[in-house]
């Protein structure tokens, strides 16, 4: 249900989608929808926390590796992060930006987010304070966002050389976040 709810959100955004159509996608009978989901924000928050999981799991998985990557390799993954798990999941960003909700819901996901990019940068910067780790953790978090952006703008000349160029302010940030 929630894989069906997710691609009528990419389609026709959160206002646009019924929970007639996601039962319909889905293959189930209304009330079973109902059941499980009493309203469609209830849906839409369901899948919101699949994704914040989702993205929360994966920026987990780096913490093994990332001790070994140069800078160079985290800027690379970093930078492609987003725009990655943005491709494979698209109805988080549509429910991200059409979703009436709360700020809180969306503060939530970035905090979550937040806690992960400093957790590897903590344990790759032992020698930073807690301050200065978070600070740099929000620093990233709105770097990725930028490459996410630029990938996402439709139609725009030269996106390769862009995301190259924000790939390499990462790694001239990051190399100064790294430096005893």
């Amino acid at each position: 249900m929630l894989e069906a709810a997710g691609s009528c959100f990419v389609e026709k955004g959160y206002e646009g989608t019924t929970m007639t159509e996601v039962a319909a996608r889905a293959g189930a009978a209304i009330g079973s929808l109902y059941q499980f989901f009493p309203t469609k924000k209830a849906l839409a928050n369901a899948l919101l926390e699949q994704y914040a999981q989702a993205v929360c799991a994966e920026l987990k998985s780096f913490a093994a590796p990332s001790l070994r990557w140069t800078t160079a390799a985290w800027a690379e993954h970093l930078c492609a992060f987003l725009i990655s798990f943005r491709k494979r999941h698209p109805a988080f960003l549509a429910l991200v930006e059409s979703m009436p909700k709360p700020a809180a819901d969306g503060l939530s996901i970035r905090r979550r987010v937040r806690a992960e990019l400093q957790a590897l940068l903590a344990a790759r910067a032992p020698h930073r304070s807690a301050e200065d780790i978070l600070a740099m953790a929000v620093v990233v978090q709105q770097m990725m966002k930028g490459a996410a952006a630029i990938q996402a703008e439709p139609g725009m000349p030269g996106r390769q050389v862009a995301l190259e160029h924000m790939q390499h302010a990462m790694q001239v940030y990051l190399h100064g976040v790294f430096k005893p």
